[in-house]
C-alpha cells in the first residue's frame, strides 16, 4: 500500500532533510579540517623532573604514539559532540518546519474547507484574504471572483428557468381556460371556432418561445464552421443605402440570426413617425453594426436588463407578440464571436444597439474556393468610413 503524505508531512520533511544534510555536511568538513590542523600543531611538553632537575629529553619517535592517541581522542570527542548538536538541531529544525508549514499552507486549508461547505443552494461564503497580500492571499482573492461568477450564473440560471417555466406555462393555462369556458355547456360553432383561434393563438405563443430559447441554446454553443462574411451582406437593404464593408470571421447562420433579431427588435418597437438608422463600417480596428430605432423612452439603468432573457424595453415581463429573447440571442451570439455590445437609450425615446467585432487576420482566405464554401466574401481593400443610413421603411427586413 503507498504511503500518503499531506502536503504539511512533505514540507516538513524537506525542511528537516536540508537542515540534517546541511549539519552532515558542516561536520564533515570541520572533522577533515581538524584532522589536517591537528597534526600540525607543535606540542610542548615539560621534562622537568619533581625536583627541577631535568630528565633526559625523549626520543621524536618515542612521542609519535602519544601523539596519534591525542589526536584520536581529541577527534572523537569532536564528532560526538558535532553528532549531538546536529540531532538537536535535526529535531528543532523538525518542529519549526512543521509549524511553518501549518502557517504557510493554512489559507490553502481554507480555501479547501470553504470549498466543501459551498452547494447550490450555498454559494455566498467567501475565503477570507488575509495580509500580506503574497500569492495565497491572490489565490484566495482569485477563488472568490470565481465563486462570484458562479454564484452570478447560478442565480441567472434560475431567474431564467422560472421565467421560462412562467412564459410556457401562459399559453397552457390560456388553452385549458379557453376549452373549460367553451365546453361548460352546449358550445355553438362560432364558440367552437372562437376557442380554436385561441388555441391557436397560445400555440404559436408557444411555439415562438421555444424556437427563441433553442436559438438562444444554439448561440451559446460554440460556433459551427467559420466563415468570411460582411454584416452588411445580412442586413437585406438596396444597394443606395451605403452601407460599407463590415467583416467578420464567424458562423455565417448565427451572425445572420444576429441581424435578423436586431432588425425585428427595431421594428417591433419603433414609433409609426420614427426613422430606424443602420449603418456598418469599420471603426477603431473593429467591425462596427449600429441599429437605431424610435420608440418608448427607456431609462438607462434599464438598458443593461434588456440582454436578459424574457423582459422587454418598459423593463417588465414580455408580454404582446415579442417573447423577449431577442436582444438576448444577439447578447449570446456577439460573446460567441468575441465581440461586444453596447445598448444607448435615444433622448427621444428608443434604443441604440452598437456592436464591435475583432477584424479578420489578414491571413484569412479572401476567396469561396479558398473557405470550401459559397456566400458573400469581403474584399478587405474596399474598407471605408461612412454616415449612417436612414430607412423610413424596413418591413421587408423582418424574419417571417
Amino acid at each position: 500500500m503507498k504511503l500518503r503524505l499531506t502536503a504539511r508531512t512533505r514540507l516538513t520533511v524537506l525542511y528537516t532533510g536540508l537542515v540534517l544534510a546541511a549539519g552532515l555536511v558542516l561536520t564533515g568538513l570541520t572533522y577533515l579540517f581538524m584532522r589536517r590542523r591537528l597534526g600540525q600543531r607543535l606540542v610542548r611538553i615539560d621534562l622537568r623532573g619533581p625536583d627541577d632537575t631535568v630528565e633526559t629529553a625523549p626520543r621524536p619517535e618515542d612521542l609519535l604514539p602519544d601523539l596519534d592517541r591525542l589526536r584520536d581522542a581529541t577527534l572523537h570527542e569532536l564528532l560526538i559532540q558535532a553528532l549531538i548538536a546536529l540531532a538537536v538541531v535535526t529535531a528543532l529544525a523538525a518542529l519549526l518546519g512543521w509549524l511553518v508549514a501549518g502557517r504557510v499552507l493554512r489559507p490553502i486549508r481554507a480555501i479547501s474547507a470553504t470549498a466543501q461547505r459551498l452547494s447550490a443552494e450555498n454559494l455566498s461564503e467567501r475565503v477570507p484574504v488575509n495580509e500580506p497580500r503574497d500569492e495565497l492571499a491572490a489565490l484566495a482573492a482569485t477563488v472568490n471572483s470565481m465563486l462570484d461568477r458562479i454564484q452570478a450564473g447560478v442565480a441567472s440560471q434560475k431567474l431564467f428557468t422560472a421565467n421560462a417555466a412562467h412564459e410556457l406555462r401562459t399559453p397552457l393555462t390560456t388553452m385549458r381556460t379557453a376549452i373549460d369556458v367553451t365546453l361548460d355547456g352546449e358550445p355553438s360553432r362560432d364558440e367552437l371556432i372562437t376557442m380554436a383561434e385561441d388555441i391557436r393563438t397560445a400555440i404559436g405563443k408557444s411555439q415562438r418561445t421555444l424556437d427563441g430559447l433553442l436559438a438562444l441554446a444554439h448561440s451559446q454553443a460554440a460556433t459551427g464552421r467559420r466563415r468570411l462574411v460582411d454584416l452588411s451582406d445580412f442586413v437585406g437593404v438596396p444597394d443606395e443605402s451605403n452601407l460599407r464593408p463590415a467583416p467578420v470571421v464567424g458562423d455565417p447562420v448565427l451572425l445572420e440570426m444576429m441581424v435578423a433579431n436586431l432588425v425585428d427588435n427595431a421594428l417591433r418597437h419603433n414609433g409609426s413617425e420614427d426613422e430606424i438608422e443602420v449603418e456598418t463600417r469599420v471603426e477603431g480596428g473593429e467591425a462596427f453594426l449600429r441599429i437605431s430605432n424610435g420608440g418608448p423612452v427607456i431609462a438607462s439603468v434599464e438598458t443593461e436588463r434588456l440582454l436578459e432573457p424574457f423582459v422587454r424595453g418598459e423593463g417588465g415581463r414580455t408580454g404582446g407578440e415579442g417573447v423577449g429573447l431577442g436582444l438576448a440571442i444577439v447578447h449570446a451570439i456577439v460573446l460567441a464571436h468575441r465581440g461586444r455590445i453596447r445598448l444607448d437609450p435615444r433622448d427621444g425615446g428608443g434604443l441604440c444597439v452598437t456592436l464591435y467585432f475583432p477584424l479578420p487576420d489578414p491571413r484569412w482566405p479572401k476567396t469561396a474556393n479558398e473557405l470550401g464554401c459559397s456566400g458573400p466574401v469581403v474584399d478587405l481593400p474596399r474598407l471605408l468610413p461612412t454616415s449612417p443610413t436612414k430607412m423610413s421603411d424596413l418591413s421587408k427586413m423582418s424574419p417571417k
